[in-house]
């Protein structure tokens, strides 16, 4: 699941257990999922992530990746905090938790790697590792008005997958290095 399921307006990470309130049509979607596993009956894991980028298809890495190597500036939001998720992080924790037979630990968690940033932060460490040159200049939200309104605080709480699954989860930037080191050199 995502994120999305909250409205963003919390300034201390999202617990499993916080109210939700989707603030758009994709968080009431994917809340509506996760109510109708929960209603099925069915033993079930959810996970709720963000951020999430891939050397697949298109992600914030990817666009970033290129319009630095494109253009001289970049105007970027810095008022949207959040945590960066490596799809392969994530795919590690749920590869441990079948691979060590945990899956009878039912229930909803957070999980995204360690971390908080804006996606200035994000977008400025992406054009770093990919050594382009780009200024690239924090901006506000209202100045790139969107279809999806996405929330402004998406930090989430991972101290239950932690403990539950006994894991350690990586900093958003070793992961960021780690997936330009392996994947795009």
């Amino acid at each position: 699941s995502t994120d999305y399921v909250f409205d963003g307006k919390s300034s201390v990470p999202y617990s499993e257990n916080d109210r939700t309130s989707p603030c758009s049509v994709y968080g009431l979607t994917k809340l509506a999922g996760e109510r109708a596993i929960a209603a099925s009956g069915c033993k079930s894991i959810i996970i709720r992530t963000a951020w999430l980028y891939s050397v697949y298809g298109k992600n914030f890495v990817s666009t970033m990746r290129r319009l630095t190597a494109e253009k001289d500036s970049l105007n970027v939001v810095f008022d949207q905090i959040g945590s960066p998720t490596n799809a392969a992080d994530l795919a590690q924790l749920i590869i441990h938790i079948i691979t060590t037979g945990q899956t009878d630990k039912t229930g909803i968690y957070h999980y995204t790697d360690e971390g908080v940033c804006s996606w200035y932060d994000f977008a400025v460490e992406i054009c770093h590792l990919s050594g382009n040159e780009c200024d690239i200049r924090p901006c506000l939200s209202a100045e790139f008005p969107t279809k999806a309104v996405r929330p402004h605080y998406s930090v989430l709480d991972k101290s239950k997958v932690k403990r539950t699954f006994g894991i350690v989860i990586p900093y958003w930037k070793d992961s960021l290095k780690k997936y330009f080191d392996s994947n795009l050199k």
